[in-house]
């Protein structure tokens, strides 16, 4: 994982990408300055220079998994505004989900930031660009931004996240609770007996699968396109 090699000069670029090897292999839960310190075969005190304390490091991360969406769209070759919009976003999100899929705990870290990382808003330049390009009014690529949601950066957001995705849910609990409602909540129960996610099918969150996010991402790229204007 990390280099504990003392004679490798210390750098933010080289605590973030140790930070994101402890936290892809061990989960976020397991991070800390302490930890990562030891990862790197350095005094605590010495990652504050470079990562202001904890939060310093979240933003930190924040900012490297923002990075890692912006090489990888980079990558699909779709970073132009004068090609088919609506494959470029399609294309562009898919990307992002593909960082996601790497870093399982990403969805809940971004979504616990109190600020903007700055990386984002260069991100969503290029998604309003692409839109703009394609011929939308700024005003459908707000509406359209905020249609989106997370699903711009890889994840479909939810409300309640087990503790299996970075929240607190416990997952066991939540399933005991619908069987025991399950003659109170017939429809709910037979669409959940129903729609069991598929073994092989790449889930993020409790129920963030890779089908059921790009129905959703085709299902308002379709739309997008009927209120085109």
């Amino acid at each position: 994982m990390g280099t504990k090699n003392p004679r490798v000069p210390l750098s933010r670029e080289r605590a973030l990408a140790t930070a994101v090897a402890l936290a892809d292999a061990e989960g976020i839960q397991a991070l800390t300055m302490r930890r990562l310190a030891a990862e790197l075969g350095v005094e605590a005190m010495s990652l504050y220079y470079h990562l202001p304390g904890k939060e310093g490091l979240l933003n930190g991360l924040a900012d490297t998994v923002i990075g890692e969406i912006e090489v990888a769209v980079r990558r699909t070759g779709t970073t132009g505004v004068d090609e088919d919009w609506r494959a470029a976003l399609r294309q562009r999100f898919l990307a992002a989900r593909e960082v996601m899929l790497r870093h399982p705990w990403a969805p809940a870290l971004l979504g616990s930031r109190p600020t903007i990382p700055a990386s984002v808003y260069a991100y969503y330049d290029g998604i309003v660009a692409t839109l703009i390009g394609g011929g939308f009014s700024y005003r459908i690529a707000h509406r359209a931004i905020h249609a989106f949601g997370s699903l711009a950066l890889g994840f479909a957001q939810e409300i309640f996240r087990p503790a299996s995705a970075g929240g607190q849910t416990d997952v066991e609990v939540a399933e005991e609770d619908l069987a025991a409602m399950a003659e109170a909540l017939p429809a709910l129960t037979a669409m959940i007996a129903t729609e069991a996610h598929d073994v092989s099918d790449p889930t993020l969150g409790w129920c963030d699968s890779q089908v059921e996010f790009e129905f959703t991402l085709d299902l308002l790229l379709d739309g997008l396109e009927r209120a085109r204007d």
